[in-house]
């Protein structure tokens, strides 16, 4: 049982990783919170040395421009709902507590069809290498609850 465990405890450490990913997502937004969104996106393209005159490049400008403060908030209160969930998960997988095995087989299975899509819309390494994660955790949770209940 205790490589069962050690699964769980692997998995509560990538949800915990989600969870604060989505923190620092949170104090980037607020500290862009206020400021002129055009401008620093602006400012970003230059630094990275992207042509100016492309079409994305000017699209980003566009759409960063329409970005106002309470968009950033609404993204902010996502963001922090996000993450509360995923730290809740990771605490009941870390104890074992067997809601958080069904959750975590739900909502990682949520997941699977949209990143299925988006593997044969735009494939790339990091579309792939997210959805080989997820299916791996998908099934794990299956094996572990089909386990418990048999």
């Amino acid at each position: 049982m205790s490589s069962v465990k050690s699964g769980l405890k692997a998995i509560a450490l990538l949800e915990a990783t989600k969870g604060l990913i989505s923190v620092l997502v949170v104090f980037g937004l607020h500290k862009l919170a206020g400021q002129d969104i055009q401008r620093v996106v602006e400012e970003l393209l230059s630094h990275s040395h992207l042509n100016p005159a492309n079409h994305l490049v000017q699209e980003a400008i566009t759409q960063a421009g329409k970005i106002t403060e309470a968009n950033i908030m609404f993204v902010i209160a996502g963001a922090l709902l996000y993450a509360g969930i995923r730290f809740i998960e990771a605490y009941g997988l870390w104890h074992s507590l067997v809601w958080t095995e069904w959750f975590a087989l739900l909502s990682g299975g949520i997941y699977l069809p949209f990143e299925a899509y988006e593997m044969f819309t735009k494939p790339s390494l990091l579309t792939a290498g997210i959805l080989v994660i997820n299916l791996v955790v998908v099934g794990y949770m299956y094996r572990v609850i089909k386990h418990k209940g048999s």
